[in-house]
């Protein structure tokens, strides 16, 4: 399938999202979804805060239900998987929260240790080794018995990585990597999350509305606004593409609000709000 600027768009893939719709109560986020995550590549999912990147998020790695025929994993429907299945893909899958989402009452090499300790049987000696090489490919092999608090913000997400992927998953989930950082942190990560998915040949899955570091790491770029994907492709194909809402984005222009004064003025004067002057 080419887009509408003749690029490659992926619709096949280890994971696919086919008609998504979804929301909260009578709140719909998410309308008619469609898109493929290729193995071994990074697809970035991007767009501005509210336009149902979280949401989407929460469908891929499990946490919100997802009706049947909707989204599918190795061809498999995820709205069919029992317990066994469930745990399978839990174990095939890691996930860095947007906060590191450490627990701060564990060391950050106790931390990397809570998914070995749940889902296997190594010795204490072996978990201990595991966690230390995570530790080493981030960066942190000094700071194992530091505690969360006594890390900078570029460090809890390098050690929220670090657990991310201590089950060496097949795909990595990243919400928001950038979030909080400076620029040079930002690159540093956005640089460690390229060279880990060629070392291991992970399938990575980012969600951001970095610009920047959208483009820098990605094969594939996909532009979500107000629920719907309005551009998927290649980088370049992405930057070619011409959708007026698009453009606006990746240009940063802010939206062009109307506002309509004699009625805000009775609004204010409904709420005992004078008006000044």
């Amino acid at each position: 399938m080419d887009d509408r600027d003749g690029a490659k768009v992926f619709t096949e893939g280890i994971i696919e999202v086919k008609s998504l719709s979804s929301g909260y109560g009578r709140l719909q986020i998410l309308h008619d979804v469609t898109f493929a995550i290729p193995s071994g590549k990074v697809t970035v999912i991007m767009g501005v805060s509210g336009c149902g990147k979280s949401t989407l998020l929460r469908h891929l790695i499990g946490l919100k239900p997802t009706p049947p025929g909707h989204l599918f994993v190795d061809g498999a429907d995820m709205a069919l998987f029992g317990p066994r299945e469930w745990r399978q893909y839990r174990k095939r899958i890691g996930v860095l929260f947007q906060g590191g989402a450490l627990f701060s009452s564990l060391s950050v090499r106790d931390n990397l240790a809570v998914p070995l300790r749940v889902h296997t049987r190594l010795a204490e000696t072996t978990i201990r080794i595991v966690t230390d090489i995570k530790l080493h490919q981030v960066g942190l092999t000094e700071f194992g018995d530091f505690m969360p608090s006594q890390l900078s913000g570029g460090m809890r997400k390098r050690a929220g990585l670090a657990r991310a992927m201590v089950m060496d998953p097949e795909i990595l989930f990243v919400d928001e990597p950038s979030s909080g950082l400076d620029p040079i942190t930002a690159a540093g990560l956005d640089e460690l999350l390229v060279d880990l998915k060629d070392a291991m040949g992970m399938t990575l899955v980012v969600v951001t509305h970095e610009l920047e570091s959208a483009f820098r790491i990605a094969d594939q770029v996909v532009v979500m606004d107000a629920g719907r994907i309005l551009a998927a492709g290649s980088p370049e194909a992405v930057r070619a593409n011409r959708d007026p809402r698009v453009r606006q984005f990746l240009e940063r222009r802010a939206d062009e609000r109307t506002v309509d004064q004699e009625r805000y003025e009775k609004r204010l004067a409904a709420v005992g709000v004078k008006k000044r002057g």
